[in-house]
């Protein structure tokens, strides 16, 4: 059942950092290489690749696949790992812990 909740502003944030965490990325060329290597994109597709659905829920999963970069991440842009895990999960993400009932 959808939420009738109005999340606009922290749409907003989510995709901010999102787009902020991409922008981290790219000042990397390893890490960008990387991302490139793991997401199966190339530079050339990578500007169509944006503009999908889920594009950002993958851009934030690589961080969240990865606990070192995840907390370089953090460290240099003074995001609390926290943060960048909800954005995850309210882009789509895959929960990072499994769960049993």
């Amino acid at each position: 059942m959808a939420s009738n909740r109005n999340n606009s502003g922290n749409d907003i944030e989510t995709n901010a950092l999102g787009v902020d965490v991409l922008t981290w990325i790219a000042e990397n060329d390893d890490m960008m290489m990387r991302f490139l290597s793991l997401s199966g994109l190339s530079a050339d597709n990578l500007r169509d690749a944006a503009a999908e659905p889920g594009f950002m829920a993958g851009v934030v999963g690589f961080l969240m696949g990865h606990e070192p970069t995840l907390m370089a991440y953090c460290q240099e842009r003074g995001v609390e790992p926290e943060a960048v895990a909800n954005a995850w999960q309210a882009l789509g993400g895959d929960s990072p812990f499994e769960t049993s009932i």
